[in-house]
């Protein structure tokens, strides 16, 4: 387990080590009982298809029951079901963007993979365990815990990670995913002094919890000073070593070359082919670079980080194929 001796460092959405437990425990019989409550059909299958995984959307996009990642999120129909989970949701204080109950059945997995999607370069992901067994194995980059129910942890999903449950039970875990907001910083924060969590947590029933859900979580035009920020962050995961020097460049030129356009045209329609263009060229640049062979710390190639993080996000509507995303070894999770 993670002692919480060592201070957390928040860089980019993401920390310093590889796990990080809140302080702060939630009631795992009252979170047991309002989940084993809803009917089996709340149980949708993971959007991924793997094996032994379902889900119960609560925070989605419009309210509806799906899995899109952008888009005004709502609660779902599910959540009104719960309300010791909304109220603690209410605690933690996040603004609130996709979350979940994920399901994992006995001696399935959760394959390893890195979350390279845009979503999880501006998103936290919170684990509360409802239902869980000691043979139930987080493990995310070269550290495992076990998270036991009523806990709550985040992780940084840019590390490889997977979850194993060698159980004889189906694992239930509360997955709510966020931007943060003050509270929640604030506990972050505590976590990373290496506070210890005190007794189960009850809301006080006197009062109305109110949520907070995310309407924006896509830029319709990319700012620059959001572009330099992923490609700083990327080049801090790039080893001592691998010659990037040229691909940097490339990349410097063409966040230069775009914040000029962005003072022209900002979110005007009339900008949109160039900003197209900006993107298919600098794309087919760092292809020839040989950008899809520099490897991330985490195996995932650059190149198709970049993509993920700035060329495909960059602008909305943009759907070109990622440079070098045949080489990428990994499975992005959604």
């Amino acid at each position: 387990m993670i002692s919480g001796a060592k201070t957390a460092k928040l860089t980019g959405m993401r920390f310093d080590r590889p796990f990080l437990r809140l302080p702060i425990t939630f009631c795992a019989q009252t979170l047991a009982a309002e989940v084993s409550a809803l009917p089996a059909s709340a149980w949708m299958p993971h959007p991924q298809g793997f094996a032994g995984n379902d889900a119960v959307p609560l925070v989605a996009a419009d309210g509806g029951l799906n899995d899109r990642l952008r888009g005004e999120m709502a609660p779902t129909e599910h959540l009104a079901r719960l309300p010791y989970i909304a109220a603690l949701m209410a605690e933690l204080g996040g603004v609130w963007g996709r979350s979940r109950l994920m399901g994992l059945g006995a001696g399935a997995e959760v394959p390893g993979h890195v979350d390279t999607n845009y979503y999880w370069r501006t998103h936290i992901r919170i684990h509360i365990p409802v239902i869980t067994n000691p043979q139930v194995t987080f493990t995310c980059g070269d550290e495992s815990v076990h998270m036991a129910a009523g806990e709550c942890w985040t992780f940084d999903s840019f590390q490889r990670h997977n979850v194993q449950n060698m159980g004889k039970e189906k694992r239930v875990h509360l997955v709510l995913d966020t931007v943060g907001g003050e509270r929640l910083w604030a506990l972050l924060d505590a976590a990373g002094r290496g506070s210890v969590p005190s007794g189960p947590w009850m809301p006080d029933a006197r009062e109305t919890p109110a949520l907070n859900f995310e309407r924006v979580n896509t830029p319709a035009v990319m700012t620059p000073w959001e572009m330099r920020c992923h490609l700083d962050y990327l080049a801090g995961h790039l080893p001592v070593g691998v010659p990037a020097r040229g691909a940097l460049g490339r990349m410097e030129r063409f966040i230069s070359v775009w914040h000029a356009t962005w003072a022209q045209f900002g979110e005007r329609e009339e900008g949109r082919a160039t900003y197209r263009r900006l993107i298919e060229t600098a794309r087919t640049d760092l292809a020839a670079l040989g950008a899809g062979d520099m490897i991330l710390n985490n195996n995932v190639p650059f190149a198709y980080a970049l993509d993920a993080l700035i060329f495909a996000n960059a602008l909305t509507r943009v759907q070109a194929e990622p440079v070098a995303r045949q080489t990428a070894p990994v499975s992005l999770a959604s």
